[in-house]
């Protein structure tokens, strides 16, 4: 994959290489990851010849960040050949952090859901094929639109690509963006739902232009491609009806405690069904009225329906001309942003677990989330590689765990570690990815070992 080239063969990358590889097999922290070198020929295999602890890990985090960008233009350069145009898929995600000392963690829009923790936010650019070829560390308040010009200014100069097709989502690339453009660099975003009001108040539009099968329109050298998702507009729609009703059993609790209890004030409960309807945003077409102590819901049925005309509808827009994409090309490319959110979902959760982040410094962090990226490559890889397999990437690596190996000592000195015969399950495994296993392995006896237990060996 070229990963072990991009690192070299100095000894900082030959601990950044067994980073990557104990985040595949293992996760956890730079001490943990110390832990897990006593269970594998780590040393043997990468021919390390110096003992480490957590520390100098820690350390090669910091070495990692200052040689990220060369080894990410290494990587691109090997696999692109700088083809007339090249395309990249972009898009943010958030990582929440346990503590509060991280140099990134900042307050802001919590994409996994737990308030009241500060977070930091990365960018991951992918190719076409949604491989990654650079991954970025921002402040945890940073919005996605202040992360988007880094990324052309790396494409433009890191990777020297003069013709760029970016795909990204409609919190991503809007107008300013989109005017900062570098010459000969285009565009595939989508729009927000308010946007699409406008261009069919202003008459660019009409709701019957969304059908099942795409639409295209063109407006002021821009290209709009319009669909209606069915499923996605029955999914909204049950939605609604299930907020409706959720109104409506509060109304009913409002009303049965009104009429048990008569010193409570309607005013009162009036109050907490508007929050309510406000909350569910629902305000447009729901309208509260009191007759004596009974509250009266009613419903604007116009609103009501005015509500549902772009259920399910979105619209793409590009810059791009017809004769360099069809309308489908660009509809396919802008849902290859799946590939992203992929990554982000084995990154974050599923696999490699980017979080808990057990770093603070800044150099460190970023040293951490690159790591991650690389083995997520790696990840990619096993997982084409045993597509055929009924098994997860997670399983495979477990399975050729039973693979070890017997260290054969003559007379009373080390020599050599024998490799044991793999099973019929694992040489499949193996044999998918092209890997051939050695016989033997070297037994050099370098020492890994938490900094404490080699304090005490000295």
């Amino acid at each position: 994959m070229g990963i072990e080239k991009a690192l070299g063969t100095s000894p900082n990358g030959k601990l950044a290489l067994w980073q990557v590889i104990v985040r595949v097999l293992e996760k956890g922290s730079r001490l943990s990851a110390v832990r897990f070198a006593r269970r594998y020929e780590l040393t043997s295999v990468l021919k390390i010849t110096s003992r480490f602890s957590e520390d100098d890990l820690y350390e090669n985090l910091e070495w990692l960040t200052k040689k990220q960008a060369a080894i990410e233009n290494k990587l691109f350069g090997s696999r692109h050949l700088q083809s007339a145009t090249e395309l990249f898929l972009y898009d943010v995600t958030s990582s929440y952090l346990e503590g509060d000392k991280n140099d990134f963690g900042e307050y802001g829009y919590n994409r996994d859901g737990r308030k009241g923790k500060k977070q930091i936010v990365i960018g991951l650019l992918c190719d076409s094929d949604g491989i990654p070829v650079s991954i970025e560390v921002f402040p945890g308040n940073t919005q996605d639109t202040k992360t988007f010009s880094s990324q052309v200014q790396k494409v433009a100069t890191r990777f020297g690509c003069s013709k760029v097709v970016f795909v990204g989502d409609r919190g991503m690339i809007k107008i300013p963006q989109i005017q900062r453009l570098p010459i000969g660099f285009h565009y595939i975003t989508a729009i927000t739902r308010s946007q699409i009001q406008k261009l069919c108040n202003d008459g660019v539009i009409q709701p019957e232009f969304f059908e099942d099968s795409l639409f295209e329109i063109e407006d002021n050298g821009v290209r709009y491609i319009l669909r209606r998702n069915p499923i996605r507009a029955e999914e909204i729609q049950k939605n609604r009806q299930a907020r409706y009703e959720k109104i409506i059993a509060l109304l009913d609790r409002k009303n049965h405690y009104l009429s048990d209890h008569p010193k409570a004030k309607v005013e009162t409960a009036i109050r907490h069904i508007e929050d309510k309807i406000k909350k569910l945003k629902l305000d447009s077409c729901l309208h509260l009225s009191s007759a004596g102590r009974e509250i009266i819901l009613r419903r604007d049925e116009q609103a009501w329906q005015e509500q549902s005309v772009f259920d399910g509808c979105y619209m793409l827009k590009t810059d791009l001309s017809r004769e360099d994409i069809s309308k489908e090309d660009v509809h396919a490319r802008y849902k290859d942003l799946s590939l992203v959110e992929s990554a982000f979902r084995t990154c974050k959760q599923e696999h490699l677990e980017v979080r808990p982040v057990y770093v603070r410094k800044k150099a460190s962090t970023r040293g951490h989330v690159f790591v991650v990226m690389l083995s997520y490559m790696i990840i990619q890889r096993l997982r084409e590689a045993w597509k055929a397999f009924d098994l997860t990437v997670a399983e495979g690596l477990r399975h050729l765990s039973t693979i070890c190996n017997v260290r054969v000592t003559v007379q009373n000195k080390a020599d050599f570690m024998r490799v044991m015969k793999p099973d019929e399950q694992s040489k499949a495994l193996l044999s998918a990815l092209n890997v051939t296993l050695p016989h033997v392995l070297p037994a050099n006896g370098i020492n890994v070992d938490t900094k404490v237990k080699l304090k005490r060996k000295k």
